[in-house]
């Protein structure tokens, strides 16, 4: 009692469909994550946070001083 050879295609063929159905459906999540994030970025931009922390690296990289290679926080033994 084998089974006939065309229901291993039928079978190969099913397989193949959902694989591409799921490839789908995770290049969509994909996209929909990806404009999420951007609006989400967005909003974060036109918030006060947004504009406190983008002021606040602007002055950092605009900061004259800066450690030059001296450590920011120094150990020091006894008193």
């Amino acid at each position: 009692m084998g089974q006939c050879p065309c229901f291993g295609s039928a079978q190969a063929a099913e397989q193949e469909r959902r694989a591409e159905a799921d490839r789908r459906e995770s290049q969509e999540a994909r996209t929909k994550a990806a404009e999420a994030a951007q609006r989400r970025q967005e909003q974060f931009d036109k918030s006060a946070a947004g504009r406190a922390a983008k002021a606040q690296m602007k002055a950092m990289k605009e900061s004259k001083t800066s450690n030059q290679g001296e450590p920011v926080l120094k150990w020091q033994m006894g008193s």
